[in-house]
């Protein structure tokens, strides 16, 4: 215990502000014991409740064609025909990973598919966004959680994003996507439907590890005078989370529940208060399986020991659900049973140590306005970016830009034998079998921008999302976002955060697509400094025929660009990061953007290549190109570092046969022009040789090769510098255990 948790009321240590805490006992009607003050503190912090974003999430559309299950489930669900559908969630574990990197990370991805599992779906691809201050240990030891768990349960990981800068040094972002298949008729969903049925929880053990770990890490700042708070984050199983997926999908499959539900943040508690909400449950927790001796019923209510499912079972299915989890050697136990009382009441040896009415925990949480001060605009000042040929070769060789394959070879991209198109260039593809259908998926994010204006990175991860599912002829379908942000108590960060999701709205608008599902990471701070503004995309689409995604350019095939009337500018750029001072005003033509995307889709299955323009701008997009199909290309472009290196407004390089250029159907709305002809060993005056060394590495400036080794497998580790660690509400919970039975006032 430390001496702010001893010093303090215990309503404050476990995260309630005065006002909540009073709150709390007008709901109640009397004072509340030190377990239900646990379960309360837990359930309305910012990671479970949303307090500060709840109230501006209601900006974005959540339905649309296709929606079967749009936001407030465990995941999104969209139909895409002949009675299939698709369920998908990207959600943050950023805390835990900048205090344990590997466990942070591993648990990240365990608990993004047991989101999924419990829409009933069978997850087939995983995505991760990465964001570090350096390729360095930290970062290779969170790759290497990624690729154990999702290697380990038989997903492959096919796509997202590795991003490098500073501003992450101290907080990195660790977010996770996870992409399943259902039949529609399985759909499958948390809350419980009948009263009488059992409540029955299967997978691992509970134990004491991870107790406040992702509700009270992610619901406070980080920081270097805090008490080390690695126990406090989760420890993973892979192994079990393999058949915890096979138990769950078979135990959907056959019809034998009624309700399921992941154990994520906040346990039994949050996943418990969600079961109960129509209903009422009681559950007896001295029945809970525990691998540890003496746990107190507290413990055993917020653990967040991985690996476990809650299912609501009718009682005369309970033996055959019994019989499947015991084929695959899981734990069980019969814990509770749905009520009518609206109660959700916890007992431990036929005593009741807490009841809550259930719709206090999730409906009465507070939503709060955030305080909104914005930002004085930076202006542009001028960027003077060296030669195209150096700067081209400069640029693809920084960490920033260059090739993600360090990476990605840790990861398993081929199991299950769906992967179409790995992960390299834009959105991955997998097939759906058995038909030639495919699904293209994706995963995004903005941060530098963010800073000149969030409402506008908003607009740009949807955007950017949604064309790299474009460029391989899949239709997008819909989104999923997460979060990223600092202490939205300070108002410049709540007025980045609602500009960031009216942004994300807009450009959803404007496509005319949804936002089914999604997180908010907030309180991305160490020692009182924010990360930039950081909205993640997640975007999915239907390939109408794999046979069709464009596989590289060819030797003759036409070079065209086709741009959107947004301006492209140096404004936020890497080339105005590396040779400049951040600053300008960038501006996205939503009505253009979306004309871009709908282009895309229609020109990609005729084409050989299409290829979104982002990071580095056109001379780097074209780089990719030439490298990901190994030919180069003539060009006809001006030698103009805006043109050549500016960002933001669309832009897509097309390769196809001459024969097949059509005059742009989307008529005004994009500009097409053919810039060159595929062919030769050079682009841009380079040599592909020469750009190739320079992309993966072979010779990349000494300092940032020594970072880049150090990311990889096997690097030899570094001593790690005092890491990051939270403030002492974690150890507060264990304070509860003192008088974890007492009832009356406290």
């Amino acid at each position: 215990m430390t001496e702010l948790a001893a010093h303090q009321p215990l309503h404050r240590a476990l995260g309630l502000t005065d006002r909540e805490a009073d709150r709390i006992r007008e709901l109640l009607g009397r004072d509340p014991n030190h377990f239900e003050l646990a379960v309360f503190s837990l359930l309305w912090s910012e990671h479970c409740g949303y307090k500060h974003s709840a109230l501006l999430l209601r900006r974005l559309p959540g339905d649309g064609p296709g929606v079967l299950q749009g936001p407030g489930e465990n995941a999104g669900v969209i139909g895409l025909g002949d009675g299939l559908a698709v369920a998908f969630k990207v959600e943050s574990h950023n805390h835990p990973s900048a205090v344990e990197p590997f466990q942070g990370a591993a648990t990240g991805v365990g608990g993004i598919l047991r989101d999924v599992i419990a829409m009933g779906a069978r997850p087939i691809a995983l995505l991760d966004g990465l964001r570090f201050g350096a390729p360095d240990d930290r970062l290779s030891r969170a790759v290497g959680g990624i690729g154990a768990y999702g290697n380990s349960v038989g997903v492959p990981t096919v796509g997202g994003e590795v991003v490098f800068d500073e501003a992450y040094g101290s907080n990195c972002l660790v977010n996770a996507m996870c992409v399943g298949l259902l039949p529609v008729e399985r759909l499958t969903r948390a809350a419980a439907t009948a009263p009488g049925a059992h409540v029955v929880l299967f997978g691992a053990t509970t134990g004491r590890d991870g107790i406040g770990g992702a509700s009270v890490l992610a619901s406070a700042e980080l920081g270097e005078e805090d008490a080390d708070k690695r126990p406090s984050v989760q420890v993973g199983d892979p192994f079990t989370g393999k058949r915890l997926i096979e138990v769950s999908v078979e135990l959907v499959e056959r019809g034998l529940v009624l309700s399921l539900q992941d154990c994520g943040a906040a346990g039994l508690a949050s996943s418990l208060s969600e079961m109960a909400a129509e209903y009422g449950l009681d559950v007896h927790l001295d029945r809970v399986p525990q691998r540890e001796d003496g746990m107190e019923p507290w413990e055993v209510m917020i653990s967040e020991s991985q690996e476990r499912m809650v299912a609501i079972v009718a009682p005369e299915r309970l033996g055959e659900v019994e019989a499947v989890i015991d084929r695959w050697e899981l734990h069980r136990a019969l814990i509770g049973e749905v009520t009518e009382t609206g109660l959700l009441r916890a007992l431990w040896d036929g005593e009741v140590v807490g009841s809550i009415p259930a719709r206090l925990l999730t409906d009465e949480c507070p939503r709060y306005a955030v305080e909104r001060t914005p930002r004085v605009a930076t202006p542009e000042r001028p960027t003077s970016v060296p030669p195209v040929r150096e700067a081209l070769l400069e640029l693809i060789a920084t960490p920033a830009l260059c090739s993600r394959t360090f990476v990605t070879r840790r990861y398993d991209q081929l199991v299950q034998s769906r992967t179409v198109r790995r992960p390299g260039l834009d959105a991955a593809v997998l097939r759906l079998r058995p038909s030639w259908r495919g699904l293209a998926v994706t995963l995004d994010g903005q941060g530098r921008i963010g800073l000149l204006d969030p409402r506008v990175a908003g607009q740009l991860a949807v955007l950017e999302a949604a064309r790299n599912i474009a460029c391989t002829g899949a239709v997008p379908l819909g989104f999923t976002d997460c979060l990223n942000f600092g202490n939205p108590e300070k108002a410049q960060v709540g007025w980045e955060l609602a500009e960031a999701i009216e942004g994300i709205a807009l450009a959803c608008e404007a496509l005319g697509l949804p936002v089914v599902s999604g997180n908010v990471s907030l309180y991305n701070d160490t020692d009182g400094r924010s990360i930039p503004p950081t909205p993640v995309v997640g975007c999915v689409g239907l390939v109408e025929d794999v046979r069709r995604v464009p596989r590289g350019w060819r030797d003759g095939d036409a070079i065209l660009l086709a741009r959107s009337r947004s301006p492209v500018t140096l404004a936020g750029s890497e080339a105005q990061a590396r040779w400049g001072t951040l600053g300008g005003s960038p501006f996205l033509d939503l009505a253009s953007e979306a004309s871009l995307v709908r282009y895309a889709s229609a020109i990609a299955p005729r084409s050989s290549l299409v290829h979104d323009v982002s990071e580095g701008g056109l001379a780097v997009a074209l780089a990719e190109a030439a490298l990901w199909s190994g030919v180069g290309a003539s060009l006809d472009l001006d030698d103009d570092a805006v043109e050549l290196f500016g960002e933001v407004g669309g832009q897509v390089v097309v390769a196809l046969p001459a024969e097949g250029i059509e005059p742009d159907p989307t008529g005004s709305e994009v500009d097409v022009r053919r810039i060159g002809t595929v062919g030769g060993d050079e682009l841009l005056g380079i040599p592909l040789a020469e750009l190739a060394d320079a992309y993966e590495g072979r010779q990349r400036a000494a300092p940032e090769a020594r970072l880049l080794r150090a990311a990889e497998p096997g690097a030899t580790r570094q001593p790690a510098a005092k890491r990051p660690t939270i403030g002492a509400t974690a150890a507060a919970h264990r304070r509860v255990g003192l008088q974890a039975h007492s009832k009356g006032p406290q």
